[in-house]
């Protein structure tokens, strides 16, 4: 059933009012072509409710993103640039960072810079390799296998599915095959994530799905809500004002970034929860993330309210943004089998209105309503979580 203007629809009654489903929805393929951004292809995705930039070229991943036509993501000065722009080494990931809804760090590593060492499944020699910051695959170009829209019986679905890949001659050959999905009068956005090894040997995985949510979402005394159970500010900077980790407040200038870890808790079937919601913002207006615990087993908040870069990042992944090598030492550091695949999911969409008040609820009854425990080092957090 397709839900429009507070009314619900069923295919037929619907298509005796328009000419064509793109009056109200649907996706399309297009290319940008100017400056830096020129080359890139891009697919709009609109439900009536939510209109969504897909950046084909630019890891299949999600920039620019409305709901009613109030923006959702923050959006950084570089804009989408070319993936011929790519810079790995150390920090230069971030001159292509466009923010957005959705920016995907990994596959083989991710998180800060590190020089990591690690024996050669194919030569069982030891190596040095230094890893630049979040990995590649956000400026991997997708190989599209699908796009378009159809009716399942009364509900319109739009999806585009693509293959983007991280390869070198002697290995990795990693594989990620993503679906983007929503519907017709939704509010949400689903992304559906196959990551393969298609070659010989083991290889390290690390997946984070950076999702950047900005103003007028992010203002003054907008709150984070979520199913955290402990928590720890990543250095003595996020240490500073620490039980504030989940209220936010106006832009300052000379704000330094603040992080934490979550170690998330998970309903009955096994989904964790998270949202930054305005109640200022018209009759309250929140984004949500939902995702499967078991799959995504941490969780990052990037606190960050300086001019300009005024941005909160809620981030699901496989492992803390602080670099392989550490996740080596701590033992934590996930593999990936030849010709295995797992499987990640996860839902961003809109709350508003009731919605928030329901959302809230739900978080309680997954958390008791206890606020979560502040944990005093990485390290302990991290030993905590193995218990």
């Amino acid at each position: 059933m397709v839900k429009f203007f507070g009314r619900s629809f069923r295919k037929e009654d619907l298509l005796r009012r328009v000419g064509s489903i793109d009056q109200l929805g649907g996706i399309k393929l297009s290319e940008l072509e100017d400056g830096p951004e020129k080359g890139v292809r891009i697919a709009q995705m609109r439900t009536g409710e939510l209109n969504v930039l897909i950046t084909v070229d630019r890891g299949l991943d999600i920039a620019n993103a409305e709901y009613r036509g109030i923006p959702l993501a923050w959006i950084s000065p570089t804009g989408i640039t070319s993936p011929h722009f790519y810079e790995p080494e150390s920090w230069g990931w971030l001159r292509g960072f466009f923010g957005g809804l959705v920016t995907t760090c990994g596959l083989t590593y991710m998180g800060v810079p590190t020089k990591d060492v690690f024996t050669d499944p194919r030569t069982s020699q030891v190596l040095e390799e230094e890893l630049g910051l979040h990995g590649r695959i956000s400026y991997a170009p997708a190989r599209l296998t699908g796009l378009g829209g159809r009716w399942q019986e009364d509900d319109y679905v739009m999806w585009i599915e693509g293959e983007l890949r991280e390869v070198r001659v002697f290995e990795p050959n990693i594989v990620l095959r993503r679906r983007i999905e929503g519907k017709l009068g939704g509010k949400a956005i689903r992304i559906r994530d196959e990551v393969a090894n298609e070659g010989a040997y083991e290889q390290p995985l690390m997946i984070l799905y950076h999702i950047n949510i900005g103003f007028p979402i992010v203002d003054e005394g907008s709150r984070l809500i979520s199913t955290s159970r402990m928590y720890v500010p990543r250095d003595q900077e996020a240490l500073k004002d620490a039980e504030n980790f989940d209220i936010f407040h106006k832009p300052m200038k000379g704000y330094a970034e603040k992080v934490y870890f979550h170690d998330m808790m998970a309903d009955e079937d096994g989904y964790a929860y998270a949202a930054i919601i305005n109640n200022n913002l018209l009759d309250g207006v929140g984004v949500y993330v939902r995702f499967r615990r078991d799959a995504l087993h941490r969780f990052t908040e990037w606190k960050m309210m300086g001019e300009g870069t005024y941005v909160v990042g809620m981030e699901p992944g496989n492992a803390l943004p602080v670099g392989r090598a550490r996740e080596r030492a701590w033992g934590t550091l996930q593999y990936i089998e030849p010709q295995e695949t797992r499987v990640f999911q996860l839902e961003i969409g809109v709350i508003a209105g009731k919605e928030i008040e329901e959302f809230i609820d739900k978080v309680s009854r997954v958390t008791g309503g206890a606020r979560p425990k502040m944990i005093k080092s990485v390290d302990e957090f991290v030993q905590a979580c193995k218990h």
